[in-house]
């Protein structure tokens, strides 16, 4: 019974990645404050390839990039963060890979500053310190909220990968999901770790209100995922990832997702096996870092999967309200970029164009932010 009630507590607090093919209703909101795409060697018909799932040579020449949207700001809002400006644009927005990315459409949103890279763990530290914030993976749990787990069982806690020690199914992500009590930003993998040495990697383990409450005191916003999107293809067309067409250019990783055979073992070909300092791959040619792996990234929109057959065609923001046919009485929000969890053999939400979900009150040790200002532009001031 023990263990039933641990994945009771699970899914109420884990960041949902699977994705569903059913569609849902639809609504609009207001904005709240491949040639080798796959690695040698992967067994894909052991566990079953499902590419609609997730809690998600060829580079475009540097040359491309459109100048005016390499101008950085240093410190900009309370967070002391760099951000890039982004000139607004128009594109065309979703992904033909997925059921909840079509109609691809087209898009214009207005210019933005972004954060250069997510927010770090010494980031959200100083707005701890500066406000006596505690995360909502660190909160007391009210039995009210929970009222068919034992009370004994309702601790502070959050979700954090542990690899099964065996071959398992995709269909049931609480096969390598764990509920840990007193996991929390301050301790990613449990009350034992610590972030003592990782003050440069994203912060994780935040819930969309503990995002939310970091960008009102930086004087900042959530992006939409438009302008998420919009960010990430840096003003490229047509590209199956949002650093080019092949998955490894030029032999080489270009962004912190999972090698290996998912979830078992994760080789760290690229340099890392969870997370990874910001900015240790690349910037794209906007000159911003991690949009692609590392960890998700909460976007203020809320979650329908048939959203993109109304959208709006200028800063989109979102439907009114959230639903999905996988989950319909949970509250979910968009999650964008995908994390150090995804591999083409479950999660290949790094796709351009690709988008995840999250349930609000939900975290994990793969799920981060960033934030976005409308302060002017440089062709303003």
């Amino acid at each position: 019974m023990t263990i039933k009630y641990i994945f009771i507590l699970l899914v109420l607090f884990f960041t949902a990645c699977n994705q569903t093919n059913k569609q849902g209703d639809t609504g609009q909101h207001e904005h709240p404050d491949q040639a080798e795409h796959s690695e040698a060697g992967h067994d894909h018909s052991a566990l079953g390839h499902n590419h609609d799932q997730c809690v998600s040579d060829g580079m475009p020449s540097r040359a491309a990039a459109i100048a005016e949207s390499k101008v950085t700001v240093q410190g900009l809002g309370s967070d002391n963060a760099n951000m890039i400006w982004v000139s607004g644009g128009t594109f065309t927005m979703g992904s033909k890979e997925f059921s909840d990315t079509q109609p691809l459409h087209e898009v214009s949103v207005n210019g933005f500053w972004m954060d250069e890279h997510e927010v770090t763990n010494a980031q959200f530290a100083r707005f701890v310190q500066a406000t006596g914030y505690q995360t909502v993976a660190e909160r007391a749990l009210n039995p009210a909220d929970f009222p068919d787990v034992p009370r004994d069982l309702l601790v502070p806690g959050s979700a954090v990968f542990t690899p099964p020690k065996k071959s398992v199914s995709y269909d049931d992500y609480t096969n390598w999901w764990s509920y840990v009590a007193g996991a929390s930003w301050k301790h990613p993998e449990g009350p034992a770790s610590t972030i003592k040495g990782k003050e440069d990697h994203p912060v994780v383990h935040v819930a969309y209100e503990d995002a939310a409450a970091y960008a009102k005191w930086a004087g900042k916003r959530l992006p939409t995922e438009a302008e998420w999107e919009f960010a990430a293809r840096a003003k490229q067309e047509n590209m199956k990832y949002y650093w080019g067409n092949v998955m490894k250019p030029a032999g080489k990783w270009v962004a912190n997702i999972y090698q290996g055979n998912f979830p078992l073992t994760n080789t760290g070909e690229d340099g890392f096996i969870g997370s990874s300092p910001v900015k240790s791959f690349a910037a794209n040619a906007f000159g911003i870092y991690d949009l692609d792996g590392n960890v998700w990234e909460w976007c203020s929109d809320y979650y329908r999967p048939d959203y993109y057959k109304n959208s709006p065609k200028v800063n989109p923001k979102g439907p009114n309200d959230s639903f999905d046919p996988a989950e319909p009485g949970m509250v979910k929000r968009v999650q964008r970029g995908g994390s150090f969890l995804c591999n083409d053999q479950y999660c290949e939400r790094y796709i351009a164009g690709s988008r995840g979900k999250g349930e609000v009150s939900s975290a994990s040790n793969n799920l981060g932010f960033r934030c976005v200002s409308d302060d002017p532009g440089p062709e303003k001031n």
